[in-house]
């Protein structure tokens, strides 16, 4: 009788996959028969839970993922971090300390921490940091800093940003570079209202927080009054100057993000400003160093032995994780990225390691030829997968005893909880779903080089399918 009952189950699973099969093939065929899709490339496919194939329409062809890469970088550093990892920042100095005065420099060094001065978490904001360094200074019975702050951002390589990205998108928010001291995720917020008239000049009027040796160039110009925010931001990490260019909405203030060129500089100049307010005067500068040992100014960093006085611990990685997918934070991926190329592939630069993510991947099972990364944000148009690769990796992390962090980090995007992706001509989703009968889902969708605006309503009518 029990068999007899399996084998009924499974004759009605096998029976409803088909009727889920073949509505999803209707649907898919209607939206490939849109002018929108004329040259589009397309990867789908579906299994359920167990790994049986539901759906498949070119599911081993590589295409650009745009954010979608983020599920294999999240998957990883759960697995090989851990979901209560904690980057550490530390503060020290050298020299003498004799009656409140230090005659030597402090420092403050950290191994990649993007959350650093983020407004994104209670209790780590800007202020909250300066706030218990100040009292960590304290308590050390500093009143005066006779020499300079320095800012050590030895931790990781130089290069700051992938090579495979777009010089307009680098100067971007969501183009912000991976430091070794982060601050503010590397972001900053222009607010800049827009002429009466379409053409006319535009008004920078605020800045969210000061600048340190940056020169902005204004060229941004108004647009018509219904039009959008079509600003471009253009700057290098290290640079002096930031080039603004576009449009905005005539008539109305809007508010621009741009990448931090130098996050190290920006917070030792923080650090000075804050302690100052506190009466703990720094007589000398704000000077940083990298690993290549590139001095601010022409300063020179003396290596001397530290006294480590403070450690600062960001959020723990299921919280990082959880603003990485949710708001698609590239820095975040960019800095997870390294942190594993650093602590587990035993590499120090983004190309390496993402080659190492890739071999680990491959390592799961998944077909070496259906991924590559040059990044582990998406960024780079340079980077593809598969939508069989991105539904491997899901089927995984399911497996995973902290499965229900990343789960729970997934945004619910259509009723659905799956992780986009967007670049220019590229849009994408994947993640799981339950339908009203119960069974489980999981899928990936992705579309290059499709044209006519926005696909979403097209896309969301086939995973609605899925139901």
């Amino acid at each position: 009788m029990k068999s007899f009952c399996r084998i009924l189950f499974l004759m009605m699973s096998v029976l409803g996959y088909a009727q889920v099969k073949q509505a999803l093939d209707a649907v898919f065929r209607r939206v490939l028969d849109s002018p929108k899709f004329m040259a589009a490339n397309i990867s789908f496919y579906v299994t359920d839970e167990n790994g049986n194939e539901i759906y498949n329409y070119n599911a081993q062809r590589g295409l650009s993922t745009a954010s979608t890469q983020k599920i294999f970088t999240a998957l990883a550093a759960l697995d090989l971090l851990g979901k209560n990892f904690r980057y550490t920042t530390i503060a020290s100095y050298d020299g003498v300390l004799s009656s409140g005065v230090l005659s030597g420099n402090l420092y403050l060094s950290s191994d990649g921490d993007p959350s650093l001065g983020s407004w994104r978490y209670k209790g780590y904001k800007p202020k909250d940091f300066l706030e218990q360094l100040y009292t960590a200074l304290s308590n050390e019975g500093i009143d005066k800093i006779d020499g300079n702050i320095i800012i050590d951002d030895s931790y990781f390589d130089f290069q700051n940003v992938p090579g495979g990205w777009c010089w307009n998108d680098v100067g971007n928010y969501y183009g912000a570079g991976v430091w070794g001291v982060n601050w503010r995720e590397n972001q900053y917020d222009i607010k800049i209202r827009g002429g009466e008239r379409k053409g006319e000049a535009t008004q920078v009027l605020d800045f969210s927080y000061q600048f340190e040796d940056i020169n902005i160039v204004n060229d941004l110009v108004s647009g018509s009054k219904d039009s959008r925010d079509k600003s471009i931001i253009y700057t290098s990490p290290h640079s002096g100057t930031v080039f603004i260019n576009g449009t905005i909405p005539a008539g109305k203030t809007s508010v621009i993000s741009g990448a931090t060129p130098n996050p190290p500089l920006q917070i030792g100049v923080e650090m000075k400003k804050f302690l100052s307010l506190k009466n703990i005067k720094v007589e000398g500068e704000v000077l940083t160093f990298s690993g290549l040992k590139i001095k601010h100014r022409e300063a020179e960093v003396f290596s001397r032995s530290r006294h480590e006085f403070w450690q600062y611990h960001s959020p723990p990685l299921s919280d990082i994780v959880h603003w990485f997918l949710r708001k698609s934070v590239n820095l975040y991926g960019e800095t997870l990225l390294k942190t594993l190329g650093k602590r587990i592939f035993n590499k120090n630069n983004t190309e390496e390691s993402a080659a190492r993510l890739r071999a680990y991947w491959t390592g799961k099972g998944i077909a070496p030829m259906m991924i590559a990364f040059e990044d582990g944000s998406g960024l780079s148009p340079q980077n593809y997968a598969s939508a069989k690769a991105e539904v491997q990796a899901l089927r995984w992390g399911k497996s995973q005893p902290w499965f229900e962090t990343f789960y729970e980090a997934l945004p619910t995007i259509n009723g659905l909880k799956m992780k986009s992706g967007t670049i220019k001509g590229t849009k994408a989703y994947a993640g799981y779903s339950t339908s009203r009968s119960g069974k489980q889902y999981i899928f990936s969708i992705i579309v290059n080089n499709y044209n006519g605006g926005s696909i979403n309503e097209e896309l969301f009518k086939i995973l609605n399918t899925l139901k």
